[in-house]
């Protein structure tokens, strides 16, 4: 641990309390007050873009399928794809790199696909562009991830991740009443056309970012050797564990977001301006949860957390089903069972995710980037399946929510291996 007498001047003192004692990391930047806070602000967009990103054009769902004569899902399937591939090929390059640069490249790549999403007259390019436009979307979320490691110990970490899924809840909230103001007045393209702004406004944020990496810490190795840090990661069942319970949560939640329009509007009839309000009641849960979360991180253990989360998801999923075999159009029921399943968001990703990192604290990047891959990736499985076996009630969506809620749930059962049995990375 440095000390405060010892560090080098300059530098800014990061400060995590556990247990009364205080944690103090280093990263080359003075410091200051705005600074810190424009830290926050930058990394909770940076978190904030997969949500935008998916969330915005969700209104407008129903009008591309018309429009481009195609399954809109698809264009979800798409961008998680690229999600996914991308993050783990930006996690060495940045264990390498440092996290700065890959973040620049990243931005120009978003700004790149979402303008070619705009552009697009056929599904089968827009779901090509969605690719595109996620290759650099990923390295907001994975890079924030490695930043809080970089910087702080497992407990502050987690509070920090919470803080984090406050401020970045202002994207989800924002995103679907914004695209259903763009599609009562304009037509979809537009929504695209805000992403690339979006994109180029973040590229230019970045030059208020500290890089949090210093040179002496990057991995040395060839970038082959850093890719194999993949399969040690695969190997290690307490970052697994944690990671796999938040990734069976994720799925279930994809199947929520990706199949939420055509339940909400199609099946019950909401109006496509009205439909932002009824997911944004979701992201207020998962704020009120992770402000709680931040307090309970200090009192209670990361795993008793996430087994309580998971259980209570479980819970409202199970609930759902037996209200929708006895009340089929009682939409009241299944709003409050998906807020309080949504809310458990709040514990499940913060917690999990500190959990899973603390677990391989030599190789953050790369940890970060598989965590993402699966979490978000994850959705890929919901969209197909959505796309696939869609029937026209919400009997698909709320059977894919409940079968890997319980199985993020189990998994949370395990037990932790010792610390001196982990595998090393």
């Amino acid at each position: 641990m440095t000390d405060s007498k010892t560090a080098k001047p300059g530098s800014l003192f990061t400060f995590a309390l556990t247990k009364g004692s205080m944690d103090i990391k280093t990263a080359t930047h003075p410091p200051d007050l705005k600074t810190g806070i424009a830290f926050i602000v930058i990394l909770s967009a940076l978190m904030a873009f997969t949500s935008l990103s998916t969330d915005i054009y969700l209104p407008a769902m129903p009008v591309m399928s018309a429009a481009l004569h195609g399954d809109s899902e698809l264009t979800v399937t798409g961008f998680l794809i690229g999600f996914a591939i991308a993050q783990l090929i930006w996690g060495p390059i940045s264990d390498q790199l440092g996290r700065k640069k890959p973040l620049y490249i990243g931005m120009i790549i978003f700004a790149v696909g979402s303008a070619g999403c705009a552009l697009s007259t056929e599904m089968s390019q827009i779901v090509f562009w969605r690719v595109v436009q996620a290759a650099g979307a990923c390295t907001g979320p994975m890079l924030a991830r490695a930043m809080i490691r970089d910087l702080f110990t497992r407990t502050r970490a987690a509070q920090m991740l919470s803080t984090l899924i406050i401020v970045m809840a202002i994207a989800p909230i924002a995103g679907p009443l914004l695209g259903g103001q763009i599609i009562r007045y304009s037509q979809w393209p537009t929504i695209f056309w805000f992403l690339t702004i979006v994109g180029i406004f973040m590229f230019c944020s970045l030059l208020w970012l500290p890089e949090t990496l210093p040179a002496e810490k990057r991995v040395k190795t060839s970038l082959g050797h850093a890719f194999s840090h993949y399969r040690a990661l695969l190997q290690n069942k307490n970052f697994m564990r944690f990671t796999l319970c938040v990734t069976f949560y994720y799925v279930a939640a994809y199947a929520f977001i990706v199949g939420s329009p055509a339940v909400y509007i199609s099946y019950f009839g909401i109006d496509p301006q009205h439909y932002g309000w009824l997911f944004a009641i979701n992201i207020v849960g998962v704020v009120a949860i992770s402000t709680v979360n931040k307090k309970l991180v200090q009192r209670v253990r990361l795993e008793t957390l996430l087994k309580t989360a998971s259980f209570v998801a479980a819970i409202m999923t199970l609930v759902m089903c037996v209200m929708l075999k006895t009340h089929p159009t009682a939409i009241a029921a299944l709003v409050i069972c998906i807020f309080i399943f949504f809310s458990m968001n709040g514990i499940i990703a913060a917690s999990a995710t500190a959990a899973a990192l603390d677990a391989v604290p030599n190789a953050a990047g790369s940890a970060s980037a598989l965590i993402g891959s699966l979490q978000y990736g994850s959705g890929i499985i919901s969209s197909l399946l959505l796309a696939w076996l869609s029937n026209g009630t919400p009997w698909i969506m709320v059977g894919i929510m409940t079968v890997f809620t319980l199985l993020s749930f189990v998994i949370t059962l395990g037990r932790n291996k010792p610390h001196a049995e982990m595998a090393q990375i």
